[in-house]
C-alpha cells in the first residue's frame, strides 16, 4: 500500500463503516492520520484485473513499550461488492506471512459479535477468541460488546 492508494483504501473503509459492523470509527481519516498509526510494513491492497482496489489490511501497534514489540493489531477491509469471494482470505494470509517476515509473533483483532463473517475468516486462519469486551463503547446511544481474537506465530517467538 502506497499512499496513491489512499482514495481506494479510504472508500473501502468507509463501506465497512457504513456497515455499523466493522469499526467504532465514524469517518475516514486522513492519509497522514492513517499512515502515522499503523505499521509501515505489512500494509497490503488487493486490485482486480481492471486495476480496481478490492480490499487492503494493515497493521498497527497495540503499545510503544518494548514487550510489546511483536504484537500488532490488525485491520483488513473488503469492497461490499467482493466480499465472500476470497479476498478477505487472500489478504488476511498474506498478512500472517508478512507479519512472520517482520517477527511479529502475536496479531491481535477486535471484531464485533455481530460480524460473523469477519469471525469466521479469522478463525479459519488460526485465530482464536480470547476475551469479550462488554459495553466497551457506544455507537449512537447503543453499547458494543467486541470481541478479542489473536493469532500466535508458529514460527516467530516459539
Amino acid at each position: 500500500m502506497q499512499e496513491t492508494d489512499w482514495e481506494g483504501v479510504r472508500e473501502v473503509f468507509l463501506q465497512g463503516i457504513a456497515t455499523g459492523n466493522a469499526t467504532f470509527e465514524t469517518d475516514a481519516p486522513s492519509w497522514d492520520q492513517w499512515h502515522s498509526t499503523h505499521l509501515a510494513s505489512c500494509r497490503l491492497v488487493t486490485r482486480g484485473p481492471g486495476g480496481g482496489l478490492l480490499g487492503w489490511a494493515a497493521l498497527s501497534k497495540v503499545s510503544n513499550r518494548c514487550v510489546y514489540r511483536g504484537i500488532a493489531e490488525v485491520s483488513i477491509y473488503v469492497r461490499e461488492d467482493c466480499r465472500g469471494q476470497g479476498v478477505g482470505a487472500a489478504l488476511l494470509q498474506q498478512l500472517i506471512n508478512d507479519s512472520e517476515a517482520a517477527e511479529l509473533w502475536t496479531l491481535q483483532a477486535h471484531i464485533f459479535p455481530e460480524n460473523l463473517a469477519s469471525l469466521k475468516l479469522h478463525e479459519r486462519l488460526g485465530f482464536r477468541q480470547v476475551g469479550r469486551r462488554e459495553r466497551l463503547g457506544k455507537m449512537g446511544e447503543t453499547w458494543r460488546d467486541v470481541l478479542v481474537l489473536e493469532r500466535r506465530s508458529h514460527t516467530v517467538g516459539v
